[in-house]
């Protein structure tokens, strides 16, 4: 049965509340009175939204999903971009990521290594992922890219490598600046792409 405005209104807090759960508790630390808590509802709010643990979870992962969306929508609203005007969408991308969205990255990542368990999971993750694959690829495919395919492999392997090493990895104590970004942005599309004309 469909939610009312009410319950999707709910069923948002819910997600919301639990991605700073998860990413201030890791997993383990998930459950529905835990989030009942931390959002303010009363007991058994949650539980009611979501009967199971792996409901919460997926509920969580679609809510991000949708956001993930929303912000990538945003950033690439006026493709297809120049060479600068992309190595400038990527650095401020990967920058959200890490400073304004550090919560929700965290909280990503936790749910990623959880849908390599969770068939259920993976395929709300890799459907999430696919929207920026097949964006990136489509940005570098009319950037002049020989190989699209690959060097979008490559440019999420870059995004995806900041972001873990600044919010979870040895780069914690000094993640890059938004100028920091640029500059490894461009550097990484002029070393894919073909040269600019002189």
């Amino acid at each position: 049965m469909a939610e009312s405005g009410r319950g999707r209104e709910r069923v948002e807090l819910i997600a919301r509340t639990a991605v700073r759960v998860i990413a201030r508790e890791g997993l383990r630390g998930l459950t529905h009175r835990a989030v009942d808590r931390a959002a303010g509802l009363p007991d058994g709010s949650t539980s009611y939204h979501a009967r199971t643990r792996a409901r919460l979870l997926e509920i969580t992962l679609e809510h991000m999903a949708a956001e993930e969306q929303q912000a990538l929508t945003a950033f690439f609203a006026d493709a297809p971009p120049t060479r600068t005007e992309a190595a400038r969408l990527l650095a401020e991308f990967v920058h959200t990521s890490v400073h304004t969205s550090a919560e929700r990255t965290l909280a990503r990542f936790e749910l990623a290594l959880e849908a390599s368990r969770r068939p259920e999971l993976r395929r709300i993750y890799d459907r999430a992922g696919a929207r920026f694959r097949d964006t990136a690829e489509a940005t570098l495919r009319g950037l002049g890219s020989p190989a699209p395919e690959r060097h979008t492999r490559s440019l999420i392997a870059w995004c995806e490598g900041m972001v873990l090493d600044s919010v979870a990895g040895a780069g914690t104590a000094a993640p890059p600046t938004l100028d920091d970004l640029h500059t490894g942005a461009a550097e990484l599309l002029n070393a894919l792409l073909p040269p600019l004309p002189q």
